[in-house]
């Protein structure tokens, strides 16, 4: 104690110095607009930079799960194909025709790979950010993917940087179907955790059962029919007894979600001008 009291005693007037400095510096950028917005402006590019470096470090270490993940839904993805595949060929006779299936699968799609800069999925109101934008092609309305399924939609975009409204958004709304079944309904996020959503407006006479897998439906411009998005985990009715609502455990584990794809349709402008244009007349 008798030390640190003979070391502050000691230089007491550099402790003296730095003291008045920070409160000059205080006074400077609190009450002059000028370098007030100049120090903010730097501050936030400094903290951007911090903030994608701690990014960069922490998708380092994921890696590994997120690799085990990615590795087992594309092993279990193969041999659903090649299921599948065998299936066709037998009932159609004609391996030219998967060929081509399989060829012309994205054919009116383009795909831009981007990782996630900044995330959050505790708010009711959750966004994503990624580090592409309108240079690099990405445009308001596109269909965000991952390895394992849907995460959202491009909400807004900047030149280099783009926005995506999630699935873990209240004002997301995805149209999806069962895909054992086809019967299909809209996907919505009411808070809570970030593993699990629901789909509603599942009509009184659908087919499903505990475990059937949700997919996209391909009704909207955004997403092309048949990209997981979860299983059925419980169901109830909905509130006003109509229709039935479905607990999905969503696929994409949004905890660790580090390197995405945005999906591009060549179509997609068309279709949705199109139905914009039958909303602006209806009554």
């Amino acid at each position: 104690m008798r030390n640190l009291i003979n070391f502050l005693l000691k230089y007491n007037h550099w402790f003296v110095f730095v003291l008045l400095e920070i409160i000059s510096l205080v006074l400077l950028f609190r009450f002059n607009n000028y370098q007030g917005s100049a120090f903010f402006t730097s501050a936030n590019y400094v903290a951007g930079l911090v903030y994608e470096a701690s990014n960069q470090v922490t998708r380092y270490f994921g890696l590994t799960e997120v690799n085990k993940d990615l590795t087992a839904r594309n092993v279990e993805l193969e041999i659903e194909v090649e299921r599948l595949s065998q299936a066709l060929e037998q009932y159609t006779q004609d391996t030219t025709g998967i060929a081509t299936l399989r060829e012309n699968a994205l054919k009116d799609y383009v795909l831009y790979d981007a990782r996630v800069v900044n995330n959050s999925i505790t708010h009711p109101n959750n966004f994503i950010t990624i580090d592409k934008g309108s240079a690099d092609g990405i445009r308001p309305e596109m269909g965000v993917v991952c390895g394992n399924g849907v995460v959202g939609i491009i909400y807004l975009t900047g030149q280099h940087h783009s926005i995506v409204l999630p699935i873990l958004n209240s004002k997301s709304s995805i149209s999806c179907k069962i895909k054992r079944t086809s019967y299909f309904g809209f996907l919505k996020w009411d808070g809570g955790s970030s593993q699990y959503a629901y789909v509603k407006d599942m009509p009184r006479h659908s087919e499903f059962t505990l475990g059937d897998t949700i997919v996209t439906s391909g009704y909207s411009a955004v997403f092309p029919a048949g990209i997981p998005v979860g299983t059925v985990d419980d169901m109830t009715d909905s509130h006003d007894g109509l229709s039935y609502l479905l607990k999905v455990k969503l696929f994409t584990d949004f905890a660790r979600l580090n390197d995405v794809r945005v999906l591009g349709s060549f179509n997609g402008t068309e279709q949705a001008q199109l139905e914009d244009s039958i909303r602006s007349v209806q009554p």
